[in-house]
């Protein structure tokens, strides 16, 4: 029986990915070689990368002053690539702090320049988005991270700000529709709704480069990787074909509209059973909840055997909260059919 994978990532994709994914490993093209084999300079897989590329803008809907690039070292590196890029010598930059990997974004730029945390939940663990904040032009740039996958909380609107707007959309990129135009530098790790592992995608303005007045190391500049179209070095080949693939799939199939669309149903399915079963609750805010990854607990612990017996009875895997959150965390990317947040909904009923 085929898993209902609900877990946070490396993530579910669509079948049809992974089955056009595994035929490329074994006869890439018909060319009788491998995927994993050929040179990443070939014709055949230059052409995925420049489609790679292209796919994005059509559907972020941007034009030729923007770049998108595949990079490695996931969302991790952005981390430290985003200050040493934007963050002038003499500058300073803001900060949200909402979650895990905001924090640790937090922490890298602190090791490059001056940053001020303009607003931050970790007193309440989390599980709200602040938004009594404003950004001023005294920065050089606004960093906030759109959905958070710990903890269950998303923004729903974006401030703003008068200066760069960047964000971490690792979690629920081209999950909603959005106005990306808004966005100065996006960046993302592939592993949710994107792709496997290994692939990160930054979307930039490349205008925004080469103002910050210091030496960045070759890998680290983006301008670096813009001149040579993420081929500075021999990209994760695989990684980006399944990106590829996963992206076309999505355009294929109606795009992030439609694709919005059913996260809107599915996440609506299951909130609402969390509301209305006795036997559980919500850990975010109710406006601030996110609809990639739905976290909740239990109200009478001594149930949890049994919900878990149940839940893992019906095929049900990666369900498990994590550590610092507790209880349960259900991811309903994009690929995740409706009809396994219904497995998940019929066993929550059950309790």
């Amino acid at each position: 029986m085929k898993k209902h994978n609900f877990s946070a990532g490396p993530s579910i994709l669509p079948q049809e990915v992974f089955q056009k994914a595994s035929e490329a490993i074994l006869d890439f093209n018909g060319i009788g070689l491998s995927l994993l084999e050929i040179s990443h300079r070939s014709k055949d897989f230059v052409a995925v990368m420049d489609e790679a590329r292209a796919i994005v803008k059509r559907l972020m809907n941007l034009g030729d002053d923007y770049e998108v690039l595949y990079l490695q070292g996931g969302a991790s590196l952005q981390f430290l690539m985003v200050p040493y890029n934007l963050l002038s010598v003499d500058g300073k930059a803001a900060y949200t702090n909402t979650g895990t990997w905001a924090s640790g974004a937090i922490k890298e730029a602190k090791m490059i320049g001056n940053v001020d945390v303009v607003a931050s939940s970790k007193e309440s663990n989390y599980n709200y988005i602040p938004k009594d904040f404003t950004v001023g032009s005294e920065y050089d740039y606004f960093h906030c991270t759109s959905n958070n996958t710990i903890f269950g909380t998303q923004m729903k609107s974006f401030p703003k700000v008068d200066t760069l707007l960047v964000c971490d959309m690792s979690s629920d990129i081209f999950s909603r529709e959005l106005d990306f135009s808004q966005f100065d530098l996006i960046y993302a790790g592939a592993q949710k709704n994107m792709g496997p592992a290994g692939a990160t995608l930054v979307v930039v303005k490349k205008s925004i480069l080469g103002k910050t007045g210091r030496t960045i190391p070759t890998y680290l500049d983006y301008l670096v990787h813009i001149d040579k179209e993420s081929m500075s070095n021999t990209p994760p080949v695989f990684a980006v074909y399944a990106s590829y693939l996963t992206l076309k799939h999505l355009e294929e199939n109606g795009g992030i509209a439609a694709a919005e669309a059913k996260n809107n149903a599915k996440a609506k399915l299951l909130y609402d059973e969390i509301d209305n079963n006795p036997n559980f609750k919500g850990v975010a805010a109710i406006e601030d909840r996110s609809f990639m990854n739905v976290t909740f607990t239990l109200t009478d612990e001594s149930k949890q055997e049994a919900f878990d017996t149940a839940w893992k009875a019906a095929g049900i895997s990666g369900l498990n909260g994590h550590r610092s959150v507790g209880g349960y965390r259900a991811s309903i990317y994009n690929a995740m059919p409706i009809e396994s947040v219904q497995v998940l909904v019929d066993v929550m009923k059950s309790i």
